[in-house]
């Protein structure tokens, strides 16, 4: 796999040959693929790239997608058009919890822009940046399909709604005494309104 199929990112085969997931996570890898008939695994690569990014602290470099696709048995660039599309996808190293602030519509009309220009002066990092620590990335993004509870964040699996300056504080704490990854793939996902 070259550079020319994943950007930016440079492959590195010695890397590559270290790239192991757990057991539990190629076990739900396999569990995952077997929902789909031979020749259509491709259909489970979203899934199973939330586990992947689970696995390498919340990002997918070249040498965990090409794993993936060789678990998968498809193309690299069949794996990496799947996370470069999508906005859930890191293609960089990010913080242990990503605070993904809606900025779509009633988001923006109930004072998302108040909560990210917030977020940036508590933890001195701007849009798509990590804090010095490496616990916090921010990341404006399109719709996360809470309109109704705007405005809203997304951390990992769980959603916070009905978002105040005292509510942003709570949760940026709460993250920080927990001092762990927070991922899409997160069995504990706590919604808050």
């Amino acid at each position: 796999m070259g550079a020319q199929i994943h950007g930016t990112q440079k492959f590195n085969k010695e890397e590559r040959n270290k790239i192991h997931f757990t057991m539990a996570a190629l076990e739900e890898i396999q569990a995952i693929m077997k929902r789909y008939p031979e020749g259509k695994h491709k259909s489970g690569v979203i899934p199973i790239l939330h586990i992947a990014q689970a696995e390498n602290n919340g990002w997918l470099s070249a040498e965990v997608m090409d794993y993936v696709a060789s678990l998968m048995k498809i193309e690299p660039i069949e794996v990496f058009e799947v996370a470069s599309f999508y906005s859930m996808f890191n293609l960089k190293p990010v913080g242990k919890c990503i605070l993904e602030v809606c900025r779509t519509s009633s988001c923006w009309l109930m004072g998302a822009e108040d909560v990210v220009r917030h977020i940036e002066k508590k933890l001195n990092i701007k849009d798509g940046e990590t804090t010095k620590d490496g616990m916090f990335t921010l990341k404006t993004v399109e719709c996360l399909g809470s309109c109704g509870t705007a405005p809203m964040l997304q951390c990992g699996a769980s959603y916070h709604e009905n978002l105040t300056i005292e509510k942003v504080d709570s949760l940026i704490d709460k993250y920080k005494s927990e001092g762990k990854g927070r991922y899409y793939t997160d069995r504990d996902y706590h919604n808050t309104l």
